[in-house]
């Protein structure tokens, strides 16, 4: 018998799978800071023989390299992968072993082309116990087919269809173990908080499977997509490429006020990971606001170009900040953090350097003033509901159009709970713009009093 793991990356909404049999195990769709696990493994006596990927990630950076250079498993993934090193190329059907545990691969292109899940098998005379379904089916949704490019939208929306419809062919008792869940933008729309489900409960509650026909289905695929992160586009390449091994956690390094200086004055790019009230009393010169929490990294991905050089203020206790915050960088291939401030800005300012704040505002205090004045709103997409006359400029957009804002009149930038209006205030504030952000609560505060009236 088997016995499967879940492992779930909040700050991405993904979730990776230790599949374990007698001594030997396989990894599936691991992470890049997978070394914690591999020391449980190594402390159980469990040798992970095989790493398996469902597909050509998007979304982070593979650990599957990693797990290769740390215990000589295998890399195995989809033979129409067109990955640039080693790896153990499956097709459909084809099969490799575990334990006294069977792993079929199932071609289930779609999600992207070269997508494949993989079939569990206890006992090969008897049905699969779980899929690992990657992409493809979700917990309510399906992954979206769009991300290899507008030109092959459709063509993956169809495979999705028929994929889907393969995958609802399995016993219901099948286990559904997709790789992305909440959060993940590689989702098609919404998707259930549970990270794991049956067929059977999938055949029964998600929409996906309920299209009529292909047609239904590939309308519903081609609209209403939700924007994905910017950084997404490198995450392929770097994956088909082999990403370089670490080899072990971030090294934390602790800057002086003068070095992070320099750095800034060489173009690096400093990242304030303190509350945004903080933020907003005082901050370094040009940094941006980007809390440290589950969407730390996804959120700098959104704002901050790909490669850029990176330093950290951070809230206390610092070096275990720090060392969360490259974590997740690291994910998604921001590799190049130089630092962090030690001492932090209450440093900088004994260093006699200048600090800067930015005005900012209660949804609940401005609601039925803003007449006159002028609104931007950062959420992102295209939400419904919103203030008359407001600017909508979602916040992944906002660095290459902050030329269409007024730099004579003051700003007010608003969100859904004002953690994007306070990012958005740093990067208007950088420009020149005067700004104050709206940064407790957001537009349903102030739509719901436009509603209600004084």
């Amino acid at each position: 018998m088997s016995e499967i793991e879940v492992m779930t990356t909040a700050s991405l909404g993904d979730t990776g799978y230790l599949l374990v049999s007698g001594d030997e195990a396989a990894l599936v769709d691991p992470q890049r800071d997978s070394w914690e696990l591999l020391e449980s493994c190594a402390s159980r006596g469990v040798r992970i023989r095989y790493v398996l990927e469902t597909h050509v990630h998007n979304d982070y950076v593979s650990g599957a390299l990693e797990v290769r250079a740390a215990t000589g498993a295998t890399v195995a993934g989809p033979a129409r992968a067109p990955y640039a090193f080693d790896h153990l190329g499956l097709a459909e059907d084809d099969e490799i072993s575990v334990g006294d545990v069977t792993v079929r691969a199932m071609e289930t292109p779609g999600h992207t082309a070269e997508h494949t899940s993989y079939l569990v098998f206890d006992d090969t005379a008897r049905p699969p116990t779980a899929v690992f379904t990657g992409g493809s089916l979700l917990v309510g949704n399906a992954g979206r087919t769009d991300l290899a490019g507008p030109g092959r939208t459709e063509e993956l929306a169809r495979a999705q269809f028929r994929t889907l419809g393969r995958l609802a062919l399995l016993p219901d008792a099948t286990r559904v173990l997709p790789t992305h869940g909440a959060g993940s933008s590689c989702a098609a729309g919404p998707v259930a908080g549970e990270r794991t489900s049956t067929v059977g409960a999938e055949r029964r509650t998600n929409p996906v499977l309920a299209a009529r026909d292909e047609e239904e289905f590939v309308r519903g695929r081609l609209t209403g997509l939700p924007p994905y992160p910017a950084y997404y586009r490198h995450m392929a390449p770097i994956n088909r490429r082999g990403p370089h091994v670490l080899g072990g956690p971030p090294a934390p390094r602790p800057l002086t006020p003068a070095v992070v200086e320099g750095l800034a004055g060489g173009g690096a790019q400093i990242v304030d990971g303190r509350g945004r009230a903080e933020f907003a009393a005082a901050h370094l010169p040009g940094a941006l606001c980007d809390e440290l929490d589950d969407r730390f990294a996804s959120l700098v991905g959104e704002i901050v170009p790909f490669g850029t050089r990176l330093v950290l203020v951070l809230p206390e206790p610092e070096e275990d900040a720090a060392r969360e915050a490259m974590t997740q960088l690291l994910r998604i291939g921001y590799e190049d953090v130089a630092g962090y401030l030690a001492g932090g800005v209450a440093a900088w300012a004994a260093a006699g350097r200048p600090l800067r704040s930015l005005r900012t505002a209660d949804a609940a205090e401005l609601a039925g003033r803003l007449d006159g004045r002028r609104v931007l709103d950062v959420r992102p997409g295209h939400p419904e509901g919103g203030i008359p006359g407001t600017l909508r400029v979602p916040l992944a957009e906002l660095p290459h159009r902050l030329g269409e804002l007024p730099r004579d009149e003051e700003v007010y930038v608003v969100c859904g709970t004002g953690r994007r209006a306070a990012i958005a205030a740093g990067l208007l504030d950088r420009a020149g713009i005067p700004v104050t952000a709206v940064i407790s609560g957001g537009v349903r505060d102030l739509t719901e009093h436009e509603r209600s009236g004084p």
